[in-house]
């Protein structure tokens, strides 16, 4: 029987597993890394905008991060909840577009957030006289806004290009929440250009953003070896380190999910990347940057203590 084009404006999120002696352990698992992750992002910025020590660009460029992390976290996580406990699962296809508008928005930027923070420990490292200077806060100001303008126009091309699709296939959207790549295999229409699009744009931000990244630490390293002194060694590589690991973590994820060869929407089968990305990553990264950070420990002890 043909589905009538015109009925279908719902659509069904398989989610993780259809093992129904899942659900409730699923869900607790994942509400306690949904609180953990809440916690730790927003307790980073309340930090930050508390103690007066802690406004400086570095700090800033972190609790834009934290912030970029709260809002992927929460564009899939509670709905992801919901849909645990919901044998129905349904969608609105405004709620499916608007889901993935907050999820692209919040992790496009994220990668150039990343980059400010390359840009700012490079700056640190090779030119600490000129720091001030450098990093004044109308730059800090125009490089945070830049990354969230960017990232606020750059889903709005793949949410547009959405409406040049017809769903009359399925109404059976194969994962947790509604990404773009398995919304296309359920399409009537031919998703090539949307695929396209997102293959082109996902290559070229991530490309760009990740070789600005990759030049900042290259100077970075070639400054930390000329450094005579054991202590300043350490403790450059200390304060480098955790965005490091942060952009291993982050990128990593992405590439294999957008760029790398199979990952068209054809072949698009494994969640885990997904789960790594929109649940994990944000719940690491208020730890990776805060528990090798004097600075920010000593300000949890002081709001601990009072």
């Amino acid at each position: 029987m043909e589905v009538n084009r015109s009925q279908l404006t719902e659509f069904v999120l398989r989610g993780i597993t259809d093992r129904t002696e899942l659900q409730v352990p699923l869900f607790l698992v994942f509400f306690l890394i949904y609180v953990t992750t809440m916690v730790g992002n927003l307790g980073l910025i309340l930090l930050i905008w508390k103690y007066s020590h802690l406004h400086t660009p570095m700090y800033y460029f972190l609790g834009s991060l934290a912030f970029a992390d709260a809002c992927t976290s929460s564009s899939v996580t509670p709905r992801m909840l919901v849909n645990i406990l919901d044998n129905g699962k349904m969608i609105s296809l405004f709620e499916c577009m608007a889901q993935y508008y907050v999820f692209g928005s919040s992790a496009t930027t994220e990668c150039f957030l990343l980059v400010a923070m390359a840009y700012d420990r490079y700056v640190t490292i090779c030119n600490p006289l000129l720091y001030l200077v450098v990093m004044s806060n109308r730059v800090c100001t125009c490089l945070i806004s830049g990354s969230y303008i960017i990232g606020f126009l750059h889903p709005l091309v793949h949410v547009g290009l959405l409406f040049r699709l017809t769903f009359c296939k399925s109404n059976v959207i194969d994962h947790f929440y509604c990404e773009i790549l398995p919304l296309y295999t359920i399409s009537c229409t031919d998703p090539s250009v949307n695929a396209f699009v997102v293959f082109v744009f996902s290559a070229v931000i991530q490309a760009i953003t990740f070789m600005s990244i990759a030049v900042s630490y290259a100077h970075v390293l070639f400054s930390i070896l000329k450094t005579k002194s054991q202590k300043s060694r350490r403790k450059a590589f200390s304060t480098c380190s955790a965005h490091l690991l942060s952009v291993s973590l982050f990128y990593g994820t992405l590439f294999f999910m957008y760029v790398s060869p199979g990952s068209g929407p054809s072949k698009y089968k494994n969640k885990m990347y997904s789960l790594f990305y929109t649940i994990v990553i944000p719940l690491l990264n208020p730890f990776i940057y805060s528990l090798r950070n004097k600075e920010v420990l000593g300000a949890l002890r002081k709001i601990i203590r009072s």
